[in-house]
């Protein structure tokens, strides 16, 4: 009887090794390269803090730049989030390579001139080598201002919106 034993329980317990272990390793979430530009003060680190679930009383302006993984359930966003000042705008393009998409945030309560320097720099990413053909999320941020912009008073032109 110790044979018959071992010959019902060596298959079953194979069976459940197998059904068990020999799966092997869930499949990985995929990841995506982003870059998150825009100019200071439109909301890209409170964005992406938001999504990170950080505590937003521990937001800094960015200087120069940060690398966040935003997790989501069907894939990774390693979002490279470029510092928007004047002196720091002109270095963007050195950090586009390798990106498969754009977050591109802008204050729709921001003044005119800010809107417009927004527009240009929005416009020369779209124009960009390494960008142009590339996904965009513009965000027209900060929308719970009073003076906050719609879509349409926002945009660049009918093809960037």
């Amino acid at each position: 009887s110790t044979v018959y034993l071992q010959e019902l329980y060596f298959p079953l317990s194979w069976q459940c090794f197998r059904a068990l272990c020999c799966k092997g390793p869930p499949p990985a979430r995929p990841e995506y390269d982003l870059v998150c530009i825009g100019l200071t003060g439109s909301g890209k680190t409170s964005l992406l803090s938001k999504l990170c679930s950080e505590n937003p009383d521990s937001i800094v302006s960015t200087t120069g730049f940060s690398i966040k993984a935003v997790p989501f359930q069907n894939a990774i966003l390693n979002v490279k989030e470029l510092g928007g000042a004047d002196n720091i705008r002109k270095y963007w393009s050195r950090y586009y390579q390798g990106s498969q998409g754009v977050i591109f945030v802008l204050d729709s309560a921001s003044s005119e001139d800010d809107l417009e320097t927004a527009r240009n720099e929005l416009h020369s990413a779209l124009q960009h080598p390494q960008l142009c053909t590339l996904p965009f999320l513009i965000l027209a941020n900060h929308q719970d201002k009073p003076a906050a912009r719609s879509v349409q008073e926002v945009c660049l032109d009918k093809n960037a919106c």
